[in-house]
């Protein structure tokens, strides 16, 4: 399985910051229209997004946040592609704008829409619950593989990252999973920590807190490094003290982007309030202190940069969903 990573943390991005003046800027509430229920990652970095930019009155009108996650996050891609013109509506992405087209055939490209910046990357962590006794990847796997029935692994939504993943860990070991699609992280945490499934693959952020308290367990991170922080997170493991699936003798990778867009059509002088926002906005402390919680890599990228990474991010993508056989014919 490949995997794709973006070298170094930070790329040189188009600014205003040194401008006298924006030459546009919003004069009614910005949406932040996040593809995902409540409680999942999405969810909790448009939050972070919206208390950052009122703490530091980074804009004059207030962001609001509106989930859409009807239909597995279709609604709210529909609903970007539907507000061509409109500079007051901002999509939080991830990679359902690469799969869930390919999946459920809806009529929808990102190309549709307007980018304006990539603003971090989310790994993922293969997580079971304290519990059982699988204290490691082995163990799991061996039990898995043994179980009469196949083991139920908790995710975010159909034919998507979560299930791309359950997928490979098959291919890779053998062992049968029945996949549980939830409408959120938040969702595949809570029934993870009551014994509804046996494990899950979320992203760090969604499984944080209970990880914390100690009723699910981090197995391995699907990246080719260690993730680099090295707070302690529990009272005695770091995020840097959890192994890689491939150090565990799993070989799955897989990192995915968050990024922000417009609807198309706007004008170039709205696309660079928005990078010039979101560029503060990743500058604050805030941002930083969420990028380390939340165990994110830390990115920025805009303009030609992030239409090129976009264009290779897709191809990897598209050809993941085709070995995974969920490309709708």
């Amino acid at each position: 399985m490949k995997s794709f990573v973006v070298a170094g943390t930070a790329v040189a991005a188009m600014t205003l910051a040194n401008a006298p003046a924006l030459a546009w800027e919003p004069t009614k509430p910005v949406e932040i229209v996040v593809a995902a229920g409540a409680g999942g990652a999405s969810d909790q970095m448009a939050r972070m997004i919206q208390a950052a930019i009122q703490k530091h009155n980074l804009m004059k009108q207030p962001m609001v946040v509106s989930l859409k996650g009807g239909a597995s996050g279709a609604e709210a891609l529909m609903y970007m592609k539907s507000s061509d013109s409109d500079p007051n509506k901002v999509l939080i992405a991830y990679s359902l704008i690469y799969m869930l087209p390919l999946s459920a055939k809806i009529p929808f490209n990102w190309r549709e829409l307007t980018p304006v910046s990539v603003i971090a990357m989310d790994q993922f962590v293969l997580w079971d619950n304290t519990t059982l006794p699988y204290k490691n990847v082995k163990e799991f796997v061996d039990a898995a593989k043994a179980s009469a029935q196949p083991f139920k692994m908790g995710g975010t939504g159909s034919k998507r990252e979560d299930h791309v993943l359950t997928v490979f860990m098959e291919k890779k070991t053998g062992a049968k999973f029945a996949y549980l699609p939830y409408k959120s992280g938040g969702e595949a945490a809570t029934q993870l920590v009551g014994n509804h499934t046996a494990s899950n693959v979320n992203n760090p952020s969604e499984n944080l807190e209970v990880w914390r308290a100690g009723q699910v367990r981090a197995l391995c991170v699907f990246d080719k490094e260690r993730i680099s922080y090295k707070t302690k997170v529990t009272d005695t493991q770091s995020w840097n003290d959890v192994p890689t699936c491939k150090e565990e003798g799993l070989d799955v990778q897989y990192l995915m982007l968050r990024a922000m867009f417009l609807p198309g059509k706007v004008t170039p002088e709205q696309t660079a309030f928005y990078v010039d926002l979101f560029k503060k906005v990743s500058e604050t402390p805030e941002y930083k202190d969420y990028m380390e919680k939340q165990a994110l890599k830390p990115i920025f990228l805009t303009g030609k940069d992030m239409v090129k990474f976009l264009e290779e991010d897709d191809k990897l993508n598209s050809s993941l969903m085709e070995e995974a056989g969920f490309v709708a014919k």
